[in-house]
């Protein structure tokens, strides 16, 4: 009988084991920034399951998760230039499946998708891009053919449910011959440039000064304008003040006591040469007196 016992209480423990692990397994949870991809008995199914806990068929159902996060990936590539350069350049991407395309991805491409058909595309676009630049435009143009690389390459991984989120080009890289090449001619380039400003500011200087010198010219001139204006005035406020006894007084305040040999007749004053006494040239009223 103790044995009998002993076999169910192994019995029973078995089936809750089994029951234990039955109702495990019937459960899965897909964590966040996931999906789930059901696989029946080795058959992918086209629905997916997000975030969160859902039920599954026990030992015949099971759930591969699939990152739908943003990844990142960075890859070197060699390439050649419009113009026969050797380009070497290292790239960096940002992407992230589609969720409604989980499924898919996993059926035909499997968990291996970024080294299957990510990278790949990745050179083929460097390569097919590069092409079509000189390797000086590729230093000059550099924003403009990242974004052409990365247009292409979003355009060739998008059917498989990958989507390109942002597409940076770490750099350039080019033979040192021709890295001497391109800096000898900045070099170049900075002294004309140079030349060209000293050039420009030469003339403005001369221009500066040639119409400093006009004004100064305009200045001076109006100063004798003004000065000999000022002395007309005077002039004219002088000879409106003069009459004939000021003029007279004038005359003889200006003698210097000598009596001149000569004196025209239309002098109006006279000096006695014996006594030095000014005498008027006018004819005295009494004379005759």
């Amino acid at each position: 009988m103790k044995n009998n016992k002993l076999r169910n209480g192994i019995l029973i423990g078995a089936v809750v084991l089994l029951a234990l692990i039955a109702g495990t397994s019937a459960v899965t949870i897909v964590p966040a920034g996931h999906t789930g991809v059901i696989v029946t008995m080795g058959k992918v199914s086209d629905r997916v399951l997000s975030e969160g806990m859902h039920l599954k068929v026990p030992f015949a159902q099971q759930i591969v998760m699939m990152n739908n996060k943003i990844q990142k990936t960075e890859i070197d590539s060699n390439g050649v230039s419009k113009d026969l350069q050797t380009v070497s350049s290292g790239v960096a991407i940002n992407y992230h499946i589609n969720k409604d395309d989980s499924a898919k991805i996993y059926q035909s491409i499997g968990e291996g998708y970024a080294d299957t058909v990510l990278q790949p595309a990745i050179q083929e676009s460097m390569k097919a891009i590069t092409a079509q630049y000189t390797a000086e435009e590729l230093i000059t143009k550099r924003s403009a053919v990242g974004e052409e690389i990365g247009a292409t390459l979003a355009e060739k991984v998008q059917e498989y449910g990958i989507l390109i989120d942002k597409f940076n080009i770490i750099n350039f890289d080019f033979s040192e011959e021709f890295n001497a090449a391109i800096e000898q001619k900045q070099v170049a380039e900075q002294n004309k440039l140079r030349a060209e400003t000293e050039k420009e500011q030469k003339v403005i200087e001369a221009q500066a000064d040639a119409e400093q010198k006009v004004i100064a010219a305009k200045a001076e001139a109006d100063a004798i304008r003004q000065k000999a204006e000022a002395e007309a005035e005077a002039n004219e406020k002088i000879n409106a003040s003069l009459n004939e006894n000021v003029l007279k007084y004038q005359q003889i305040e200006k003698w210097n006591g000598e009596y001149p040999n000569v004196v025209s007749s239309d002098s109006s004053i006279l000096v006695d040469a014996s006594s030095g006494k000014a005498a008027s040239t006018q004819p005295a009223e009494n004379a005759g007196e």
